[in-house]
């Protein structure tokens, strides 16, 4: 029997486990900032917040059946990873593009995590194919 799971996608499920956290505490950090620099509105730095958090709590799941799905060569988890994606990518989106302040780093945060959860979709639809057939 040859082996399906897909290296290429077990290192950037990886390399975004680590990117996350980075990205996490980057935002987390520049919201902070951006509280303390800015007249940031105080019914408005709720709900970015919590989107930042429900992003961190998505992201577990999302990254654990992303490695259990490739590794044990099922496509469910692995098509339950593909879903939860989905959802990170529209928090990512509304965090690059409907927060209240929105700076530069922020945009190179997001854009490369919005990158990434691309490449990754990618390489879950191809793995999802070969284990299928």
């Amino acid at each position: 029997s040859s082996q399906l799971s897909s290296l290429p996608l077990q290192i950037l499920l990886y390399v975004n486990g680590i990117y996350y956290i980075f990205y996490f505490l980057a935002t987390l950090a520049m919201i902070i900032y951006k509280s303390q620099v800015f007249s940031y509105p105080d019914d408005l730095l709720a709900p970015d917040l919590a989107v930042l958090f429900l992003m961190a709590i998505l992201e577990v799941p999302r990254l654990y059946l992303g490695f259990k799905g490739n590794l044990t060569e099922a496509e469910a988890p692995l098509g339950l990873s593909l879903g939860l994606t989905v959802g990170s990518v529209v928090l990512c989106v509304y965090l690059l593009l409907w927060q209240t302040y929105v700076l530069w780093a922020d945009v190179l945060l997001n854009a490369l995590l919005l990158s990434a959860y691309g490449l990754e979709s990618g390489l879950k639809v191809t793995a999802i194919a070969a284990f299928v057939s």
